[in-house]
């Protein structure tokens, strides 16, 4: 090799290893370890074989590394749809997905029944069961959640009322007596008709009248009141302005720190409390046999001692089983998910866990998630 050879060579060398140090200095400037962020530790799969509760399960798992970006999933991008895992996958573009929160699978609209949060807000209001939520800074919870939305309404007379939302982004059961709230995670309409329809835009009424199947505006959002609770809606003068305040409460009654949650999802029971099996169904609501002593298909989700995310599926188990696989899984909290033929799990590139019916909402978890 020539003397002018080396040289370049020696030229070339040095210039890969100043590139490679950039990297790494960029890379630890954004506060990303240099081994998570060079793609040496990601989501991983894995097949396990656990024996609990006097018995051995085939358990499929996905783990999340701690931070990874998580997000809800919705079938056709909105609530109160079904659509095809796959295509929920695709649609965000997210690296692993699990089914989230139960809903109607079998009569009438698909709503969901549990807690959906997603961009930092409320979109669907749950009233049973545990809700697991992803904060800005990496850290998951788990609680026992109720919201409540209320607020106030101020004519141009200076007098104001108050007002509140039973449920959010749901078709409401008929002949039902109740406060309705629809944003625009519900579409561009409400998906009904019947009742009177308000509709407020940046805070403002624009519209009072009977819904004819009312849009939602992009800015705002629709309060439809129902039956005994139509009268409410003449507190709702066109011109007057319109206050809202989201409350979280926890099953003691106390506030619990979730205003920076930007992810939720709402199913349970709980399985795993510190490190303990905790399973109370009943405590949290839950009356159908289907949670309190079949055996089915599960899927669940866990909180690891190091704040990474454990996903799992299996494809039967009772809820006392599902929380005793939970515990021989090391997770530090847990808790259930929609399961039977909802129960499905994708990860590294294919389906590990296929469900088998259209899903309402996921959970999805990648780097570069499309969110709408």
């Amino acid at each position: 090799m020539s003397s002018g050879t080396r040289k370049q060579w020696k030229k070339w060398i040095a210039g890969v290893l100043t590139l490679m140090m950039s990297a790494s200095f960029l890379l630890s400037g954004y506060g990303i370890p240099r081994a998570e962020a060079l793609g040496q530790k990601g989501i991983q799969t894995a097949v396990k074989k656990v024996t609990a509760a006097g018995r051995t399960f085939t358990v499929k798992t996905v783990s999340i590394p701690k931070g990874t970006p998580a997000s809800i999933g919705l079938a056709e991008g909105q609530v109160g749809k079904t659509q095809d895992l796959s295509g929920i996958v695709q649609k965000y573009h997210a690296e692993a997905a699990i089914n989230g929160a139960f809903f109607e699978a079998y009569n009438g609209a698909p709503d969901p029944y549990g807690m959906l949060i997603s961009g930092g807000k409320v979109i669907h209001i749950g009233r049973y069961g545990t809700t697991v939520g992803f904060k800005r800074d990496g850290t998951v919870v788990m609680d026992v959640l109720s919201v409540n939305i209320t607020g106030r309404v101020t004519g141009k007379d200076g007098r104001s009322l108050g007002w509140y939302a039973n449920f959010m982004n749901r078709t409401p059961a008929e002949n039902a007596n109740t406060s309705m709230m629809y944003t625009p995670e519900r579409g561009a309409t409400v998906g009904f008709k019947g009742g009177i329809a308000v509709t407020v835009r940046d805070g403002i009424v624009v519209k009072n009248g009977i819904n004819t199947n009312a849009s939602i505006p992009k800015d705002g959002y629709v309060l439809v009141f129902t039956g005994t609770m139509k009268s409410t809606a003449q507190r709702f003068a066109e011109g007057a302005a319109v206050t809202l305040t989201t409350a979280y409460n926890n099953q003691k009654g106390e506030a619990p720190d979730w205003q920076d949650v930007v992810t939720g999802v709402g199913a349970g029971p709980r399985l795993i409390t510190d490190g303990k099996i905790s399973l109370n169904p009943e405590a949290e609501g839950f009356k159908d046999p289907k949670i309190l002593s079949a055996s089915g298909a599960r899927s669940g989700i866990a909180i690891m001692p190091d704040g990474s995310v454990l996903l799992a599926t299996v494809p039967a188990a009772t809820m006392k089983q599902w929380a005793a696989i939970m515990d021989k899984l090391g997770a530090k909290q847990a808790m259930n998910l929609d399961g039977g033929a909802s129960s499905g799990m994708y990860a590294g590139g294919k389906m590990q866990t296929a469900p088998g019916r259209k899903l309402s909402n996921t959970l999805i978890f990648g780097t570069n998630l499309q969110t709408f």
